[in-house]
């Protein structure tokens, strides 16, 4: 028997995970990531990273 498709959204969390860029090394980590680790810091052991804007250009109209 076949299972019946559910048409569920995806989870918030995997839908607005935040991206950060080591910025010794270039390296992108989520936040997920991050939080995993008892410290925040990069694999290389730098703990600077800056926010990856997304590629969406977000577009107001004026009244």
């Amino acid at each position: 028997m076949s299972e019946p498709e559910t048409n569920e959204p995806a989870p918030m969390s995997e839908k607005f995970d935040v991206i950060y860029k080591c910025l010794r090394c270039g390296t992108n980590v989520t936040n997920t990531e991050l939080s995993r680790l008892p410290e925040i810091k990069c694999i290389c052991g730098f703990r600077v990273f800056n926010k990856v804007r997304p590629p969406i250009v977000k577009s107001v109209q004026t009244i």
